[in-house]
């Protein structure tokens, strides 16, 4: 499949009148053909309208209807596989079989939703059935389901040129939910965006769906974004992204007249506490692990581990040592964008440089040559000093770490209570540790959306029970999550039906139950005919 270098609006081709850019291989500095161009404030309006067009065509779909349309996307994206890696490696310096897993997580992303969709139990269908003879009014009868929202934007990230993308689990939730779906795409990666968007355009012609179920806009600055999020037609976005960029655009979304729901994953620093039992008797294995994981995808993962809070004593120095190794004799890394490696130089030297933490371990830098170059890196700094200054807990979007050596359970507890909220928090210990440390675990319950024991948050698995949210800056509303089966709800609100005929309801609420979903009928799970 050849790159279109155009916005997909609907069947149609933006018109290539907008700022031109190029994707640029981060580890060459090459600018890649073809070139792309920013679509328009007309390119805006006329996907808006379509997607508003194709909703109440869309949004009435049966269930298995939008299952055989997703399986279709994922089959698309598996015959062009080759292509999707080949070109994805050149616009973000990401290793082969990295990108080809991404291919797999994609795919069974949309598998999962089709899935979802298909069964149908999804929408909470419940059923409180009339009693006309209660004293003393009548009860009447009552039922309600969730039904789609309406048109969904959703951003393309940086760090998952596909799986958080225009076919990733934001798009494929929206879609699953049946909601049409515009995407932004990111400007570093637009080759594999456009190759992917292609597929779902023809996934949708081949499905004889309305046009307007999908869209992708391009664009090399953020005028598109900022026009798809203020447009009265669109009912909801969903964003993975920086926390700047991220709360602007919130800001925009509830500021709005008709105010919509953002679903924003933004900035995590991922704690990890090591507690004693653990340190004592794994603690070499341990920091050789936890290094792996910091700088898994050269640090450029949501979950990676930022801040580490190890107890003094023995057992931390000989697990410092193996940490501080790891980090000297590591090599160089080519982070995705010569902007994220600038913004990962300055704070490590803004960090190096001031008195608030100290470097104890550097990796060799990558060559000069390299436009995006980064070099691990791992500071130390006090308890005290870790909770005057709230900013060293912020995100360091790159392979560094922060250690924090405490030496009792009230400073470990202090230090949970002040962080912010964050995707994952992570202990390491002895069942006798986790007991000891109850609290902590209370503590974190507030502060994360998924708590990780005796592992690493690094790769998260996409099932019905992941949780990828947690409380602000981690994400705009910590009780959704953007990975999993539960992404759906996002896209989804509930209508309620009061004293329809049977005939008159959606198949989800009729008394024969059509459908042999799960519903709630007067207080109890079932299958059975209301």
């Amino acid at each position: 499949m050849s790159i279109l270098a155009r916005s997909l609006i609907g069947s149609r081709d933006g018109t290539p009148e907008g700022t031109g850019f190029r994707a640029v291989n981060p580890a060459t500095g090459e600018s890649l053909d073809p070139q792309f161009h920013s679509a328009n404030i007309e390119d805006v309006r006329l996907a808006a309208q379509l997607a508003a067009d194709a909703f109440p065509v869309y949004a009435n779909l049966s269930g298995r209807a939008r299952a055989s349309f997703l399986r279709a996307i994922a089959a698309k994206l598996e015959s062009i596989a080759g292509s999707l890696v080949e070109r994805a490696a050149r616009e973000t310096a990401l290793p082969l079989p990295r990108l080809q897993g991404e291919v797999g997580r994609t795919c069974g992303q949309l598998r999962l939703f089709a899935q979802v969709a298909e069964e149908g139990s999804w929408v909470m269908a419940r059923i409180d059935r009339a009693a006309p003879d209660r004293q003393p009014a009548p009860k009447p009868d009552i039922r309600s389901m969730l039904r789609p929202l309406g048109p969904v934007v959703v951003f393309g990230a940086s760090n998952f040129p596909l799986a958080f993308s225009v076919a990733g689990g934001d798009t494929a939730s929206a879609l699953a939910a049946g909601n049409p779906v515009i995407v932004k795409a990111h400007p570093a990666h637009p080759g594999t965006s456009a190759l992917v968007g292609q597929a779902i355009r023809e996934s949708i012609r081949e499905s004889s769906l309305p046009e307007g179920v999908f869209s992708l806009l391009f664009d090399a600055g953020t005028s598109v974004g900022t026009q798809l999020v203020q447009h009265a037609l669109v009912k909801a976005v969903g964003f993975t992204g920086s926390q700047a960029a991220g709360r602007i655009l919130f800001d925009l979304a509830v500021r709005r007249a008709e105010p919509i729901p953002f679903f924003g994953e933004m900035a995590s620093t991922n704690p990890l506490f090591l507690l004693p039992g653990a340190l004592a008797a794994h603690g070499e294995k341990i920091a050789a692990d936890l290094y792996g994981s910091f700088t898994m995808g050269a640090g450029q993962f949501c979950t990676k581990p930022g801040l580490l809070f190890l107890g003094a004593g023995a057992p931390s120095a000989n697990f410092l040592k193996v940490l501080e190794e790891k980090v000297s004799s590591a090599t160089g890394f080519t982070l995705l964008t010569s902007g994220i490696a600038s913004s990962y130089a300055r704070q490590t030297a803004s960090r190096e440089q001031g008195a608030k933490a100290k470097l104890v371990a550097r990796g060799t830098a990558a060559q000069s040559t390299i436009p995006a170059a980064a070099s691990a890196a791992l500071f130390q700094t006090d308890i005290s000093t870790f909770l005057d200054d709230p900013n060293l807990a912020e995100e360091h979007f790159g392979p560094s770490l922060l250690v924090i050596p405490y030496s009792h359970k009230q400073q470990l507890l202090d230090c949970a209570r002040s962080l912010s909220g964050h995707l994952t928090a992570t202990i390491h210990g002895t069942p006798e540790d986790l007991e000891e440390h109850a609290e902590l675990v209370r503590v974190l319950e507030t502060k994360v959306g998924r708590i990780v024991f005796n592992g690493f948050p690094t790769g998260v698995e996409v099932n019905h029970a992941m949780v990828h949210g947690g409380p602000y800056p981690a994400s705009t509303d910590s009780r959704a999550t953007s990975v999993g089966s539960l992404a759906i709800y996002r896209f989804a609100r509930p209508v309620c039906y009061q004293n329809f005929p049977d005939e008159a309801l959606p198949e989800e609420l009729k008394n024969h139950n059509p459908l042999r979903i799960w519903r709630l009928v007067d207080g109890e799970s079932t299958k059975e005919p209301s």
